[in-house]
């Protein structure tokens, strides 16, 4: 169950990235809607509507954008060729609609991949090998399906957010937090402030 699901996000994530043509706004965002259906065949998510997981989870996508805005400054300085590949992840959504990109990762993207990865993938492997090395695994799988973007500023992009995303599930273990915090985070640096 857990493994065809990483299967499932592999294969995904390898057409988002590895098929030159379609819009990859459209494609991760259908992406994100296929593996977190699978997910939802297996267990509903345990999602508790409280103005506490809201408040946590806008205090910690603030955090984690403070975490990009402040590896913008150090990586240059220790990575040759950030900025072009920075640049590249920016241009993915080049002629898509800021609003259309705005909604989805806001109410598609953020949501769907929380539900997956911490409700689904982080859940099974903690219940399995133990709290913080499930985490950590989630975080590598997590950041090893960015890998066929081929570019090394996402992909350890994404082993920092997953890694943050997966000890705030450690913490919290509340889907709201996590769904509230990944949904503005992308909405914020994606559209509304981006970190170039």
């Amino acid at each position: 169950m857990i493994l065809v699901g990483i299967l499932i996000a592999s294969f995904c994530w390898t057409l988002t990235f590895g098929l030159p043509s379609g819009n990859f706004w459209l494609k991760i965002g259908l992406s994100v809607v296929v593996v977190s259906t699978y997910s939802l065949f297996f267990q509903k998510p345990q999602i508790s509507f409280q103005i506490g997981s809201i408040f946590w989870g806008m205090i910690s996508a603030g955090l984690l954008y403070l975490i990009f805005l402040m590896a913008d400054k150090i990586l240059p300085q220790v990575l040759f060729g950030v900025k072009g590949q920075v640049e590249h992840i920016y241009r993915l959504g080049a002629g898509t609609s800021k609003i259309l990109i705005f909604l989805l990762l806001l109410l598609i993207t953020g949501p769907g991949e929380e539900i997956f990865w911490r409700g689904f993938i982080q859940r099974h492997l903690m219940e399995q090998f133990g709290p913080f090395a499930g985490m950590a695994l989630t975080s590598f799988i997590y950041s090893g399906v960015h890998l066929f973007s081929r570019n090394l500023v996402l992909i350890l992009a994404a082993f920092v957010a997953g890694s943050f995303w997966g000890l705030l599930y450690l913490w919290k273990k509340d889907l709201l937090t996590q769904i509230v915090s990944h949904s503005l985070w992308g909405a914020t640096i994606f559209v509304l402030a981006p970190v170039r």
